[in-house]
């Protein structure tokens, strides 16, 4: 892994439509990174949500005419944070994540400040337990919402899982639970007493590791319940969120289902909500 120097961003010039400066790039591995970026100052969020950020697309062959390149990503960082950010898939052939990738401390990125999505406590009726279920990079909004006061204000536990294929791209989640867990300014924010609250349950699916199998696995075959001292899930006492790829959000809704949970939304708040617009 190898981490880019902060730049001074009074210098940066916003050339871009909606321009946002990127201040600090991480590669975890050669196939995930995250960069921080410079905050609109009338940007509002709530943690969870995700924004449209993007690059210049290559020029028209014919008119030379360049167009915006974005797509969805979770805002990874709290809503109480001074800047922004992301963390996301390297795809060599993507039209998006192909240039993104190679993104500099110092260099622009598109930003659209209009946040949306489902996964806040928001779409969620009051409960004791809290699952966030993540794979690869589906952990961004997590990250968001794990260092939200709010989420440790409103549950008496916090379960974050997250599966990924190898030890490495679980490296990301657990040095940032690492820090809530350590961190002073966090624990400040939390209190101390939230701190003990947090569970962080990885596992992977082709790494040999401590923890190996699909969270779906664990959860149908009772492993996940075993491992954690839980007997199980009611909607009486428990919600959930889930990010990740199409197949996953899919198996968990039946899995969730069968303990009786259902589907909230803003609009309509109950047991758990699925991220639909943000495959990670």
């Amino acid at each position: 892994m190898t981490e880019q120097t902060p730049v001074n961003t009074q210098t940066a010039v916003k050339a871009l439509p909606d321009a946002q400066t990127v201040t600090e790039v991480t590669h975890w591995t050669d196939r995930l990174f995250s960069f921080r970026c410079t905050r609109p100052a009338s940007l509002r969020f709530r943690s969870g949500e995700f924004v449209m950020i993007g690059l210049m697309g290559d020029p028209d062959p014919k008119t030379g005419k360049q167009k915006p390149l974005l797509r969805a990503y979770s805002i990874a960082s709290p809503s109480w944070d001074d800047e922004l950010e992301f963390y996301s898939i390297k795809v060599q052939d993507g039209p998006l994540t192909s240039k993104l990738q190679h993104i500099q401390p110092g260099e622009q990125i598109i930003l659209r400040p209009k946040p949306v999505g489902t996964l806040v406590h928001d779409a969620l009726l009051p409960g004791k337990r809290l699952w966030f279920f993540a794979t690869g990079t589906g952990f961004a909004p997590f990250a968001s919402l794990l260092r939200d006061p709010q989420t440790f204000e409103d549950y008496e536990q916090v379960i974050i899982t997250h599966t990924c294929r190898d030890v490495a791209e679980l490296e990301y989640g657990r040095r940032l639970v690492e820090h809530i867990r350590t961190d002073e300014m966090m624990g400040e924010l939390l209190g101390q007493e939230n701190l003990g609250k947090l569970t962080y349950y990885p596992t992977t699916t082709r790494e040999e590791s401590l923890r190996m199998g699909r969270i779906t696995t664990l959860l149908e075959d009772g492993t996940l319940f075993a491992d954690l001292g839980i007997d199980g899930m009611s909607p009486d006492t428990d919600r959930a969120m889930v990010c990740g790829s199409l197949g996953l959000n899919t198996d968990l809704k039946a899995i969730l289902e069968s303990f009786g949970l259902e589907e909230g939304a803003n609009s309509d708040p109950k047991h758990y909500v699925v991220e639909k617009a943000f495959v990670g």
